[in-house]
């Protein structure tokens, strides 16, 4: 494995690991260093750019696949977190709506029922009729909710393919 520096003049001396120069002396030149990987540097003049071995080559697709994903899986995180911040603050507001929505009803109720009283019905009947209508309309939504939940089935694809998976691996792991 050759070794470069770089001495004052401007020149490039490379020496192999085991002091010698890989072939027995020291080699300066004035152009790019060049790597062969069998220990030796050879000079060239400056006419070609240097060529890593198929080794480094490997290694440097290995770091930087490695730099890519982990850089990817980073900016997931970083959109993920900001998209949750965002539908937390959404769904706070939506709640703070439903909070002020529920305290609304009450005074729209209440202004409903007395309306029935200004058109001639007794206050209890008034009161009673708002309260009758509001069991009606808890009854439709339950009876809808039901509804909707009764359609809720097994996933049985992801189910199946889960299986199937889980059956390959098995199979798969006796063997090896």
């Amino acid at each position: 494995m050759a070794t470069a520096s770089q001495p004052a003049g401007g020149t490039q001396e490379t020496r192999g690991t085991d002091g010698t120069g890989g072939t027995g002396g020291v080699g300066r030149a004035t152009g790019t260093l060049r790597s062969t990987g069998s220990g030796t540097g050879e000079a060239t003049g400056g006419r070609h750019a240097a060529e890593p071995s198929v080794g480094q080559l490997v290694s440097d697709v290995s770091t930087h696949l490695s730099s890519l994903i982990h850089d990817e899986i980073e900016l997931g995180k970083v959109e993920i977190r900001s998209s949750v911040k965002n539908a937390g603050t959404g769904i706070g507001f939506f709640g703070a709506a439903a909070v002020v929505l529920v305290f609304s009803l009450t005074f729209g109720l209440i202004a409903l029922a007395e309306g029935l009283i200004a058109i001639g019905l007794w206050r209890w009947l008034a009161y009673l009729c708002v309260f009758g209508f509001l069991l009606l309309l808890v009854g439709a939504f339950a009876y809808l909710g039901i509804r909707k939940v009764k359609r809720v089935k097994a996933p049985q694809r992801t189910i199946s393919t889960s299986k199937d998976t889980v059956a390959y691996l098995k199979a798969n792991t006796r063997r090896g």
